[in-house]
Formats: C-alpha cells, structure tokens, sequence
C-alpha cells in the first residue's frame, strides 16, 4: 500500500475489487430484456415524458421501434434530436424527467424504463457503426465553437450536417468535457465518452483543436474576426472557495479535479483516497466523488449538506445510491475550520444550521468530524477572461430565447450561460438550438437581396 500523506492511500484493495467496484451501473440491456421494457410502454399521445425531455425526443415512437425489433431506427428517432442519446441515457437524471413524469408510475409506482431502452438503441447503432447523417454541401461559412463538451458537440455536428465548416477549440487534450472529465466513472465505463466523440466528428467538417483555452490562446474578438459564427460552449472552469479556515491545507481536494483524475486512471489502484473522508456540498458532484472514495477503499465517507435532504440538487436516486455504498449523508451542517496535525488535515469543524425567516443561519452549535481528506462540491464559477464586452447574467453569459449574445454573431450554450438546468441533455439542446439559429443566420446571409419595386 503505498502512502502519499498522513492518512491517504493509493492501493487500499486488492486489484480485482476495482474491477468489481467500478464495473458499469446499469449494464446494457439485452434482447429479449429490452423488448419485455419496451412493452411495458402506453406509447402515449402528447406523451408527458417528451414534454420532460429537454430534447423532446420522440420517447413513445423510439420505444414503438424497439417492441417491433427495429433498434436501429429507434437510435434514429433519438439522434435526430439528441446526438450525444448514448451518453444522456447514462448519465441523465430520468428519474427526474422522463421516467418521474412516465404514466405508469400512477398505477404501478414503476415506471417505463426509458433511460435503458435509450442506451439499448444507441449502443445498438454504435456498436455497428451505423450512422445516419451527411453532409450538406459545403457553404464555404466556417463557425468557430469555443469548448468541445456535449453543448460544442452537439452544435458542431448539426452546423456540420448543414454544410459548415466547424473549428472547436478545446482546452483539454481530449474532447468530451464533462462526459469526458466530470462523471462517475461507474457511469460510463469503457470509455465510453471518448467512442461517442468519434462517432459525433465521424460527420466529416469539424476540427478539433485541443489545448488552446480562451483568454490564455486566443480572444473572443480572434474568432470575430476570422470566423462567419461563433459558439461559446465552454462550461465552466473555477471551483468556489469553501471559506472555511484552512482549506489549502494538503488533503483538502476539489472534487472536480478528483473526479477528473479517476476517469483518466488507467489503474484505479493509483489513486489515493483517505480512510475517513468528509465531502461537502449537496449535488451530483459531491454524491459522485462520495461513491467513489467509497469504492476506492474509503473506510467512512460522510457528505456534509449545509441545507435539509429536500434542498439537495442530488436526486433521491443518487441519494440512495450513495447510502447503498455506506456513504452516510448529515444535513445543516456547514464547514467552519479546517483541523490541522503535522501539517496535514486531522478534521474539520462544522456549525449546525437552520432556516430563520426564510434565510439560512449558523446556530453557532459546533461540532468536529474526523477526516484525513477533504473535497470541496460546492459548485464552479465561469472565466470570463478572453470575452471583451460580451453582457453577462448572473456571473454567466447572457442569451436569448435561440441563444444569442449581446455581440453580432455570437451564440453561447451549455453551462457558462444561465438558461435551463446544469444537465447534459439541457447542453446538447442549446448546442443543437444554438446550431440551428446559426444556420438560419448564415442561410440568410446567403441569399441574394429581394428588390424593392
């Protein structure tokens, strides 16, 4: 077992148990498994699941095609309105759209499991490397697309199918953003991402170019000025400070990062973990980097939530999920101090809370939680270096209803804009959006003037 610091480990099980632990959460369903889901769907008309889908993906025409054992057209039905379906089938909170809004739940309290269905189709047609669009003519307008996450993607891919020649500008040296570098590795094992970026670029006309960030590489004015359109689909970069005593101590990790690294490991055996480890923040990120300290070797893991369960931007599934793997999860608890022995973190000291008229308050009741590391999920912030003028809402880019910015020509998606949920499927509906508003621009642009009489 080899140490890195006082109290984390790399190597705390033996090879075979990271096989295991790791291993994919919902396996992919087979046949006959898919066609006994599939018939358990109403195919309602104006179906509440497509009103729940970001992407309005045809849910009841999908399920339709694969009761008939026509997966292939199924994974047609999805792409048409959701290119990256395979990844969103994965990670997509249906449990809180498609599946929570699913007729069945009324008589049954189980609903059509659409998320697996989805999987089953679009892993059915990458598999066999069955694709289904083509290029349009080229226009010989190329569009700029800033970040190479799901909004990028999905952008770059339909400006492509319409004929235009898309250059992505990635900071990372692979594409995929969070797909790639910010989920579970449970939830999407053999790297999974990565196949979905080649199957996406497999279109022809897009390049890719990595490592060149904005602000640091190059400007918004850059691609203004060298580029027909621009996309701005960067996500968002910054982690926010805990503001507790002591947080730069070693031990103390974003999740972000430790989340990142996991998805790159080769062998999860390298990657350190404390035995007790104590994770702050209430969402997705701090229930994924929780489960997976905790099969890494992590004896305890104890998310700390400043706010009640009702409050967690973690679904109740993935709440569940964490407890399942003996993640203990205390709420009204906020992170106060950072407890230090030799240098390296021992602790940490948290306030309880509670709601007084309407706002959250320290009770000024304290207690201390044992811990030898530390990860900070209490969200990121957006760079806003590189963007000149651009008009900004919230800390994020402002848009309108196609996703337009406050500059000519400049449209923006995903998680560095305030619209929508925080959500993979809600990326790739402003990428796509995004992409088609572009194209109608650009169409127009094309077309000779009407003479006036």
């Amino acid at each position: 077992m080899g140490t890195t610091q006082s109290g984390i480990h790399r190597g705390r099980l033996a090879p075979a148990e990271y096989e295991t632990n790791f291993s994919d959460l919902h396996p992919r369903l087979d046949d006959h498994e898919a066609l006994v889901a599939a018939d358990r769907c109403y195919f309602c008309y104006d179906a509440p699941c497509m009103t729940a889908c970001p992407t309005s993906i045809d849910i009841p025409m999908f399920i339709r095609q694969i009761s008939t054992g026509n997966p292939i057209g199924s994974a047609k039905t999805i792409f048409d309105q959701n290119i990256l379906g395979g990844m969103c089938a994965r990670v997509c909170p249906t449990e809180t759209l498609c599946e929570q809004a699913c007729v069945r739940n009324t008589a049954e309290h189980r609903p059509v499991e659409i998320g697996r269905l989805q999987r089953y189709a679009t892993d059915v047609a990458m598999t066999e490397n069955k694709h289904f669009y083509e290029r349009a003519a080229r226009t010989g307008k190329a569009v700029a697309v800033v970040g190479a996450g799901p909004a990028g993607l999905a952008c770059a891919h339909r400006l492509a199918m319409n004929g235009h020649d898309v250059v992505i500008f990635e900071a990372r040296e692979k594409a995929g953003g969070l797909n790639e570098y910010g989920i579970a590795t449970y939830k999407a094992v053999d790297d999974f991402a990565q196949a979905e970026v080649d199957y996406v670029l497999s279109i022809g006309g897009i390049e890719v170019k990595n490592g060149l960030k904005l602000g640091r590489d190059f400007t918004l004015a850059d691609l203004t000025a060298n580029f027909d359109a621009v996309f701005l689909g960067m996500g968002l970069a910054g982690v926010n400070a805990l503001g507790a005593e002591g947080e730069n101590l070693p031990g103390v990790v974003d999740a972000v990062d430790f989340i990142a690294e996991l998805r790159q490991a080769t062998d999860k055996a390298t990657i350190p973990v404390g035995r007790r480890v104590v994770v702050i923040g209430g969402g997705m990120t701090a229930i994924d980097a929780a489960v997976q300290a905790k099969l890494l070797g992590a004896e305890e893991v104890t998310i700390c939530y400043r706010r009640g369960k009702e409050h967690m931007n973690a679904s109740e599934f993935e709440q569940d999920l964490a407890a399942s793997k003996g993640v203990m999860i205390r709420h009204w608890l906020q992170p106060k101090r950072v407890i230090a022995r030799d240098g390296h973190v021992a602790g940490i000291e948290v306030e309880y809370t509670e709601m007084r008229d309407g706002k959250l308050t320290g009770t000024g009741e304290t207690g201390v939680l044992a811990a030898d590391q530390i990860f900070k999920a209490i969200g990121q912030t957006f760079e806003t270096g590189g963007l000149g003028s651009l008009a900004m809402a919230g800390n994020r880019i402002a848009i309108d209803a196609e996703g337009r910015t406050s500059i000519a020509n400049v449209w923006a998606g995903g998680d560095c804009v305030k619209s929508g949920e925080d959500l993979t499927v809600t990326s790739v509906a402003q990428g796509r959006d995004a992409a088609d508003s572009i194209n109608r621009m650009l169409a127009a642009g094309a077309q000779p003037a009407v003479a006036v009489a």
